[in-house]
């Protein structure tokens, strides 16, 4: 009986680890070198916020972000010009309706408004 409780209370502990573990990270640097890169975009980068790249939801990542960290090729990326590279990187890449990230960036909205 004990081992099953043992158990139970086990699967408890991992199970509220797992809940509590945040689904997206934001990253300070990240976003100040997107700020510092798309100065033209600040009134709008301030209005978005975080939903530049996490969307409605901090707990989810928008497709920008996916391509970002894919450009960045690690996690907690701190290099203030490995994280202005990739966001170049991204540029190029396509985000709908024949559209490039550049294309949406030039302008004037953030990636993840349409």
């Amino acid at each position: 009986m004990k081992k099953l409780q043992l158990m139970f209370a086990g699967a408890v502990v991992v199970a509220m680890m797992l809940i509590a573990a945040p689904q997206a990270q934001a990253r300070p640097e990240y976003s100040k070198a997107f700020k510092a890169k798309y100065e033209h975009l600040s009134e709008a980068i301030d209005a978005k916020k975080c939903g530049v790249c996490h969307g409605e939801s901090k707990k989810m990542i928008s497709d920008y972000a996916k391509a970002l960290a894919k450009a960045l090729g690690e996690k907690k990326v701190k290099d203030a010009e490995k994280i202005t590279k990739a966001l170049e990187a991204v540029e190029a890449q396509e985000c709908g309706g024949g559209k490039t990230y550049g294309d949406v960036l030039k302008d004037g909205l953030p990636p993840g408004v349409k």
